[in-house]
């Protein structure tokens, strides 16, 4: 199967996703059987609501584009050197809708053949993401492939999990080829002059996918003096997170914990902001930290860069920040924990 078979694919796939986020799609047998995925997902993850898994498939299909996907293959010009395919295990995780997407796109459209463990709490996504392939090209079928027990018989691992999980990935897979991801979490750096629509493309990145994602900001950055009735003005309009039950049941635990504990806390009545120097912070808990200068934020950023995941800010200070808003929609070279996963697939 060429390349240009491969992203032609791909951007097939990113024209449904498109076509079906803005209700175009006619009814035809995969959209009705991705819609009702996306309505009943909830039922095996409570996580998976029909907002989360729509805003995730939106992302995908609008980075799923010509344009992009040439960009992204351009910096590899290996990519078109024809070899024997390896066999790429994978562990996905489960946090989020579809997250193990982009080491499925990697391992396809570098020529090699993805051999799954999907998390039970996201495979149904990934079925479909398979199935929609194999229509599109019957090549695929000979690539893609899911496994229910252990992997074997690959030739490179790639493993997504908790930093409990990954030291269980190391010690397993340490033999092989391997990308091993363990926890990581997204800061946001403000300065106090941010206007209300910078705050509330901020909400997005905090609560979107109710903050589970490695790409939320988990940790807020403020200067000296910082007053949050303004930030808290502006993230009201996420406040119908408490009417989830898991969300709410974390939110309340942790404010009756630090109110049997007599922490201090501010709170909003959907979301606590408690002082703490550490970067992850519980479901339904946003941590802040005073800053002196500038300075300081930076170093503590280099001192902890292999925790953060990425870091939200307008101010031209802060190196490598994306703007507010851009947490939750990574382009194709944005690699998780900043290991290139197609470097890492061509040295195979």
């Amino acid at each position: 199967m060429e390349l240009a078979e491969r992203i032609k694919s791909f951007e097939r796939l990113g024209t449904f996703f498109r076509d079906f986020s803005e209700n175009k799609n006619p009814e035809t047998l995969f959209s009705e059987k991705l819609n009702s995925i996306v309505i009943n997902d909830h039922l095996y993850n409570p996580w998976f609501t029909e907002q989360n898994i729509r805003q995730a498939i939106s992302v995908i299909g609008n980075s799923l584009i010509n344009n992009n996907l040439n960009k992204w293959i351009s910096t590899y010009p290996e990519l078109t050197v024809i070899k024997k395919p390896k066999i790429v295990g994978v562990i996905t995780a489960g946090n989020l809708p579809l997250v193990g997407f982009h080491d499925l796109l990697s391992i396809l459209i570098s020529g090699n053949i993805f051999l799954g463990k999907l998390s039970t709490k996201d495979n149904r996504l990934m079925q479909f993401v398979k199935d929609f392939l194999i229509h599109d090209h019957i090549e695929f079928e000979k690539l893609i492939f899911f496994e229910e027990n252990q992997l074997k018989n690959f030739d490179a691992i790639i493993a997504t999990g908790s930093n409990n999980t990954s030291r269980y990935f190391e010690y397993y897979f340490g033999k092989y080829p391997h990308i091993i991801r363990s926890n990581r979490n997204s800061i946001a750096v403000l300065t106090g002059n941010e206007n209300n629509n910078q705050l509330k493309l901020l909400a997005d990145d905090i609560f979107q996918y109710f903050g589970l994602g490695c790409r939320n900001v988990s940790k807020l950055f403020v200067p000296e003096g910082y007053s949050f009735d303004k930030f808290f003005e502006n993230i009201e309009h996420y406040h119908y997170l408490y009417n989830h039950n898991k969300y709410a049941n974390n939110y309340d635990y942790n404010r009756s914990v630090y109110l049997m504990n007599q922490i201090p806390f501010l709170d909003n009545g959907f979301v606590i902001v408690k002082e703490n120097t550490q970067i992850s912070s519980p479901i339904g808990v946003i941590y802040f930290e005073y800053y002196k200068s500038i300075n300081s934020v930076n170093q503590f950023i280099d001192l902890n860069k292999d925790k953060i995941q990425c870091i939200v800010s307008e101010s031209d200070q802060i190196e490598n920040a994306i703007p507010f808003g851009k947490a939750q929609q990574p382009e194709l070279w944005d690699y998780a924990d900043n290991v290139d996963t197609i470097e890492f697939l061509l040295s195979l």
